[in-house]
């Protein structure tokens, strides 16, 4: 059996959630953003003079979620893997999402990565990921919980 070294365990922490607030600090500046717009589309549609019946509506969203989008594409934080975390999380529903964001703590990082790389990665080919991810809160409870996360152990250091 191999034990560990409290200081060591704790240096391991320390250097893990540096890691993990460099990953997400570009992308928390977004959390009021995704809290004032929580519940709305994040788009709306385009309305120019020559559209008619026949026209196809194309989707305009909204510049700082685009630019969230963009941030987040480039970020550490995507996981290309994501459906998988899907699979074996058995996450199904917008309501199993939040149930697992919600109770997500350091162990549970990759699953809010994957999470988020959902709706951030899968927006590329189905656009309407983006709109759900602002209206159904994902992204903003995905960063609220990474940034408790984050703050939870900075406290703990802190303290030790």
């Amino acid at each position: 059996m191999v034990y560990i070294k409290m200081e060591e365990n704790r240096e391991y922490m320390q250097q893990l959630m540096e890691e993990y607030k460099e990953m997400a600090a570009p992308l928390v500046k977004y959390l009021p953003w995704f809290e004032k717009n929580a519940g709305q589309a994040g788009n709306s549609f385009y309305k120019g003079s020559e559209i008619n019946e026949q026209s196809i509506a194309i989707p305009v969203y909204d510049a700082n979620l685009m630019n969230f989008i963009k941030e987040a594409s480039n970020s550490k934080l995507m996981d290309r893997n994501y459906p998988y975390v899907y699979t074996r999380n058995r996450i199904k529903t917008h309501d199993d999402e939040r149930k697992v964001i919600q109770r997500a703590g350091v162990r549970e990082w990759d699953l809010l990565r994957g999470i988020l790389s959902k709706y951030v990665l899968g927006g590329r080919t189905k656009s309407m990921l983006w709109s759900q991810g602002v209206q159904e809160k994902i992204f903003y409870l995905v960063l609220k919980q990474m940034r408790e996360i984050i703050e939870f152990w900075d406290k703990s250091r802190d303290k030790g």
